[in-house]
């Protein structure tokens, strides 16, 4: 029996724009032995990702609301210590949707193995987890690019975008986005291969911006921010573009609603297609997915980023980083050792 403190981050209160503090509340326990058919594990990592802020919401959404006193939720990566499992056993790595916790009990069947040879487990929750399957799925399947074409991603050095960016380069299209700094923008540029990108708060006129960076106008949008920018790529939309809408995370902490769609007459006028995306309707062909993410970062095709905090008491305070833009890349909580040493 495991005799380690179980730390849990639980939602104390709801949110009313950005977090603060006073939202969350940590609690300990005695760590509880996994019941038939169960797999307790240590957390080693586990992610911090801007949807989980409208989980914290009592609204109507895709997935039911964190209640008042749960678990914050999220996905984590962490090492098997007790198994009641025939499929895992103790030093097993897994994925699985823990939350905000040290400790993570769940029936096996919730667990996935972590190929360790791939690459260092951090990236089961980045490149080569629901960020990098959302950049896969949503752009080759919802944006449905082809050589030649203009992308156009928004948030493009973030986890999600960059990834986008560099399948789209891959597949032989033209790239540009625009992010929130200019080493942001440099990265986009220099290590991702984007043929252009721009710092959209110091840009001047959006329009022109857009305009410069997509000469021929924009093919598909990977749209992650939602708002003005949002709304002017929009408005540079070629005839039968494709529009994958991931994301709007201008709006995440707004009291105030915001419609990206506020035009709707020009989706008509350039016979544009739209279409949101959630990771899991594609699931049945991640690990394809992923093998191809995989495959491309070890050619040095494709690169990634991640941001790293330590101490799971510190995912509150990181956890605004996401919309603040303090961040870089994937954004990841470090509870304990990672004994694979990636």
């Amino acid at each position: 029996m495991n005799n380690d403190t179980h730390r849990q981050i639980v939602l104390a209160r709801r949110p009313n724009g950005l977090t603060v503090a006073e939202d969350f509340e940590l609690r300990e326990s005695a760590v509880a032995a996994p019941g038939n058919g169960e797999v307790l594990t240590r957390t080693i990592y586990f992610t911090l990702d801007p949807y989980m802020r409208g989980m914290m919401d009592d609204t109507e959404s895709y997935s039911d609301p964190v209640p008042l006193g749960g678990v914050i939720v999220g996905s984590t990566v962490g090492e098997v210590i007790e198994s009641r499992h025939n499929g895992f056993k103790p030093g097993d790595i897994v994925e699985t949707y823990g939350g905000w916790q040290s400790h993570v009990t769940a029936p096996g069947e919730m667990l996935r193995p972590i190929d360790v040879s791939l690459a260092p487990v951090s990236t089961a929750l980045g490149v080569l987890g629901m960020p990098g399957l959302t950049a896969y799925h949503g752009l080759l399947k919802v944006g449905e690019p082809k050589a030649g074409e203009t992308v156009f991603v928004s948030a493009a050095s973030g986890a999600v975008g960059a990834t986008v960016g560099q399948i789209a380069r891959i597949k032989g299209c033209r790239v540009a986005g625009c992010a929130g700094s200019d080493e942001k923008v440099a990265y986009c540029l220099d290590e991702c291969g984007f043929d252009a990108c721009f710092n959209y708060k110091t840009c001047g006129d959006l329009s022109e911006a857009i305009r410069a960076a997509c000469p021929n106008g924009v093919d598909v949008n990977f749209e992650n921010v939602g708002g003005e920018i949002g709304r002017t790529v929009m408005m540079q939309l070629n005839e039968q573009a494709r529009m994958a809408v991931c994301g709007t995370i201008s709006n995440y902490n707004s009291t105030e609603p915001d419609m990206v769609a506020d035009n709707l007459w020009w989706y008509i006028v350039r016979r544009i297609k739209v279409q949101g995306l959630l990771v899991t309707d594609f699931a049945e062909d991640d690990e394809r997915a992923r093998a191809e993410l995989a495959g491309w970062i070890r050619e040095g095709a494709m690169t990634y980023r991640e941001t790293i905090v330590d101490g799971l008491e510190n995912a509150p305070g990181a956890f605004n980083r996401l919309f603040e833009g303090s961040n870089f890349g994937k954004l990841i909580v470090r509870v304990g050792d990672d004994p694979t040493g990636s």
